[in-house]
């Protein structure tokens, strides 16, 4: 496939309705617009949530709770889901989503002791529960913090 060689998809260019050029062409005088009201006057705007002077549903609605526009979204990692990979292996962040114990937008990885390990691993991750620390020295692995 060359750039010259390329086509758009069937039906996906329209050409431009040309509005107010006179009644025959369907879009004529008032150009689609009605008659009268705010829309119908030329540079008509109006704010994306206005309803005409009614109270706006964002404003009845009630306001709930806090949201923490800094908080840091810890993604959780059992012990027991690390047995998947070879004794001995460095088990990274980026390891953990290539075999898709990661999934989604998050800020770190936090390993926690549910479950046991059978293998002596190098484990690179944001933070360790106590007890997930324990098993993995115990096993003969070690734990670092990036």
């Amino acid at each position: 496939m060359d750039l010259h060689s390329l086509q758009t998809a069937e039906g996906s260019k329209h050409r431009k309705i040309r509005v107010g050029r006179g009644r025959a062409s369907g879009k004529g005088k008032t150009a689609g617009r009605g008659h009268k009201g705010q829309m119908s006057r030329a540079g008509a705007t109006h704010k994306p949530l206005f309803e005409g002077g009614q109270m706006p549903l964002v404003r009845k609605l009630p306001k709930r709770g806090f949201n923490n526009f800094t908080r840091k979204e810890i993604h959780p990692v059992n012990l027991d889901a690390l047995n998947v990979f070879a004794d001995g292996t460095e088990v990274t962040i980026e390891l953990l989503k290539e075999k898709g114990l990661a999934n989604g937008r998050f800020d770190g990885v936090k390993i926690l002791g549910s479950g046991s390990l059978d293998k002596k691993l190098t484990i690179k991750a944001n933070a360790f529960s106590a007890s997930a620390k324990e098993k993995i020295e115990a096993a003969g692995g070690t734990c670092e913090i990036v």
